[in-house]
């Protein structure tokens, strides 16, 4: 089987000419000889804020840019037709879709209801400070645009568990509201500020059965309409472990297979925490290494100060290395963003090359690094910074090594802070397979480095273009290899 490799095929600002789903169509045949087996798509449901919207402020998850609500039929990323149609596709190309899944709020309620509440400390949720009063908030949904089809839940005041606006006051504050399931937040897996439940809008109450019900049902209705073979998990620590389990668990046994599931556990301080989730969550999803992308953006700001041999280090790829998602940067760490964390374009084909062409963990590739990006924040006109990311110019030949080349044992030279390398010394399945790669983040650099017996007198190549010379395999399957400064090499046999 071909190593996997994933794509975010989008980033928070797209703003492309192309609606996302209509580029997704077009570039399924490319992106599938290029090596890429698996396509996260963003949240495709309509959301509070239109037609402009991301996705991630969630409204109504039956509406796949089919009804007029919040002002558009169409979501940014194109109609449900359109949506249907990139699966379809995507999928007859041997790429597996992914589809991001909003379930901790939802955003844009309807209808105004009364509701009791507690005001909390926000850099403390467990503690409340204030008695229980009365405000109105929009916490009724009932999506008159799409008039009962599909489902004729609604969702009220019970189904949520915490708000962030009191419409009657005028105010903002974090709310907890005090419902028939309890006072106070769930248990989830964050105890950040006390009790990280709530993150933002209309927080949902997993202890309501008959949410759970409703989301299970969605659930079904979604694959039944769309096909898609996995699910990409949104802000996982702010939700019950015990909902999602419930909910895997039914998708799981409905259709009678096995989703890829990668979640967002953002994280990049405590692996160990990462480590418990997979543990309680027991194989069911994969996690996203944010610590790894945090070893990556610090390698890039330090450049050779950084110590490369230890660029591993606390991270989950090192530790769960069959349960873990690799990246090098997404949309919550782009430029402009708030968890602003963008690794320094001189490092990036270095940290790809860590990601894709290793044999631990599965590489999920950001889309401005294969089509680049230049936007501005709309909402910040008082800044309006415009930000130009440049495409990769290597990144397609990387993604075609890892699918054709890196292979076999992995012999590690971790082992000077400023030059490290490994090899992968091929199998007879896949011809000419077997590389070297060798990288430097200060002066040319240089490393003895084993391909093994089997590739005895075979000559080697930088496929990268940095470096000139042909390398030959020794009689005893060494050689020594080369990097420019501040550069990656990665040796191909020919």
């Amino acid at each position: 089987m071909d190593n996997q490799t994933l794509l975010q095929f989008f980033h928070w600002y797209y703003n492309e000419a192309d609606k996302l789903w209509i580029k997704a169509a077009k570039e399924a045949e490319n992106l599938a000889e290029m090596g890429i087996t698996g396509i996260w798509l963003p949240p495709a449901y309509k959301a509070n804020s239109g037609a402009s919207s991301v996705g991630y402020d969630p409204y109504d998850l039956y509406d796949l840019g089919e009804f007029d609500q919040k002002d558009t039929l169409a979501t940014k990323y194109g109609t449900k037709e359109e949506y249907q149609n990139a699966i379809k596709i995507l999928q007859e190309n041997g790429l597996i879709v992914i589809a991001d899944i909003v379930f901790n709020h939802k955003a844009g309620g309807d209808e105004l209801e009364k509701v009791m509440v507690r005001s909390v400390n926000p850099e403390d949720r467990e503690e409340f400070t204030s008695e229980p009063f009365e405000i109105e908030a929009w916490t009724k949904f009932n999506f008159k645009g799409r008039a009962g089809q599909y489902s004729q839940f609604i969702w009220d005041k019970d189904c949520f568990s915490g708000i962030d606006w009191a419409e009657d006051l005028k105010e903002t504050g974090i709310y907890s509201i005090q419902n028939i399931y309890g006072e106070g937040w769930e248990e989830v897996p964050s105890k950040e500020l006390g009790n990280y439940d709530y993150l933002m809008y209309n927080d949902i109450e997993f202890r309501n059965p008959a949410v759970r019900e409703e989301l299970k049902r969605w659930g079904e209705w979604y694959v039944n309409n769309c096909g898609m073979k996995g699910f990409r998990l949104d802000a996982v620590k702010h939700i019950a472990t015990d909902f999602l389990i419930e909910w895997l668990d039914h998708m799981n046994e409905t259709f009678q297979t096995q989703f890829f599931v990668v979640a967002e556990n953002w994280n990049i301080d405590n692996v160990f925490e990462l480590e418990q989730y997979l543990e309680i969550t027991k194989g069911r999803m994969q996690l996203f290494d944010s610590l790894l992308h945090h070893n990556l953006f610090i390698a890039g700001a330090e450049k050779e100060q950084y110590d490369l041999s230890k660029i591993f280090e606390g991270t989950l790829v090192q530790l769960q290395p069959l349960y873990t998602v690799t990246f090098v940067d997404n949309h919550d760490s782009q430029p402009l963003q708030a968890l602003e964390s963008y690794v320094e374009f001189w490092f990036r084909p270095l940290a790809y090359a860590l990601i894709l062409l290793r044999e631990d963990g599965i590489p999920c590739i950001f889309y401005p690094d294969l089509y680049g990006a230049t936007y501005k924040d709309e909402d910040k006109e008082e800044e309006m910074v415009e930000v130009s990311l440049v495409p990769l110019a290597k990144l397609p030949e990387m993604i075609h090594i890892r699918k054709e080349l890196s292979y076999g044992l992995q012999r590690d030279y971790l082992d000077f802070p400023n030059c490290i390398g490994w090899t992968r010394a091929g199998i007879a399945e896949k011809v000419n397979s077997g590389i070297a790669v060798i990288m430097s983040n200060g002066e040319e650099g240089f490393k003895a480095m084993e391909m093994g017996l089997e590739n005895v007198g075979k000559t080697m190549i930088d496929a990268m273009g940095n470096r000139n010379e042909k390398i030959t395999i020794d009689e005893k399957g060494w050689a020594e290899f080369f990097c420019n400064a501040e550069s990656v090499s990665v040796w191909t046999i020919v």
